[in-house]
């Protein structure tokens, strides 16, 4: 690593830059993770099937690994540049300026809403990367039954409730992180940048209906198709 790089980590711009680039990929990754799951509503094979490629994939560690060291660097990062930003300014100053023009409510709740997404995916993995191992066959092949114990899972109102609100948190904080990412990298036009909002908004909006509708559905009709 040359020192000017270095130097670039260590300044708020390369900070604030890097997160940015991480949580672009994890804004990515919520696409493709939102596609896969949403094959529950073809049904338990399909579900199953797609499941049990990620899990045989060789390359699932260090694809896992990636993800961690994005996902943790993105947090990081993050709780650096607030604890940078609350020491630079008086109480006084802050508050005047969370309050006044410009603020909105998904960027004055990010850390919040950041530590809710954290909460969320601790108990998202033990439920389901190393929760209950159920077996199945399909066509001669052995794997993880993954549909069982998801619906078994969404059969409890007050689950859906947190998972819905955990998604709801999810949504507010890619809401303002996605349009501030781009604009970390100096992409600012009075023309475009209320365009970018926009879209931040939409894609914060399908994301919150498309992993919400998983445990809604399933709550409603037990997830028999």
């Amino acid at each position: 690593m040359s020192c000017r790089f270095c130097t670039y980590l260590q300044s708020s711009i390369g900070k604030k830059q890097v997160m940015a680039l991480t949580g672009l990929a994890l804004c990515g990754f919520l696409v493709v993770h939102l596609l896969g799951n949403l094959l529950i509503f073809v049904g338990p094979k399909a579900f199953n099937s797609y499941a049990h490629a990620l899990i045989t994939n060789p390359l699932i560690i260090p694809m896992e690994a990636g993800l961690a060291l994005l996902f943790f660097s993105h947090i990081a990062l993050g709780v650096k540049l607030t604890a940078e930003n609350k020491k630079a300014r008086p109480k006084s100053y802050y508050m005047k300026t969370n309050s006044g023009r410009g603020a909105t409510f998904a960027s004055s709740t990010m850390p919040i809403t950041g530590v809710i997404i954290l909460v969320f995916l601790v108990l998202h993995l033990i439920n389901f990367r190393f929760g209950e191992f159920i077996g199945a066959t399909y066509n001669g092949v052995d794997m993880r039954d993954l549909y069982i114990p998801v619906v078994q899972h969404f059969s409890n109102p007050a689950v859906v409730l947190w998972y819905l609100f955990a998604h709801l948190a999810l949504a507010v904080h890619v809401s303002h992180g996605l349009a501030s990412a781009v604009q970390s990298f100096g992409f600012s036009h009075p023309r475009y940048s209320p365009i970018l909002k926009i879209i931040a908004k939409a894609y914060a909006f399908v994301i919150f209906v498309g992993f919400s509708s998983i445990p809604v559905w399933i709550y409603l009709t037990g997830g028999v198709k």
